[in-house]
């Protein structure tokens, strides 16, 4: 079955298992936990795939533009913004 599953980010890092071939399509924040959509085929064996946060002017790995790709950009309700990137090769 193909859907649209939730799946929670953990501010620091991530390690989330998703179906196989998964489709990032959007994050944000749902009651104060940042939160990661994803178009998944739920017959699918899973992977652990890595996700990691950063907030706006927080310190970045410097190999984070070499082995990862951005997901998308969250804001809480009382003005903080997270940067959502997905990482390889660990």
């Amino acid at each position: 079955m193909i859907t649209v599953y939730k799946y929670v980010i953990d501010t620091s890092r991530s390690e989330i298992r998703l179906p196989l071939n998964a489709e990032i399509l959007s994050v944000g924040f749902q009651q104060n936990e940042l939160c990661m959509w994803a178009k998944v085929n739920t017959q699918e064996i899973t992977e652990i795939r890595n996700f990691q946060a950063f907030g706006t002017g927080h310190e970045m790995p410097r190999n984070m533009g070499i082995d990862s790709v951005f997901i998308g950009t969250a804001h809480t309700d009382d003005g903080l913004v997270f940067h959502v990137f997905e990482r390889f090769g660990l």
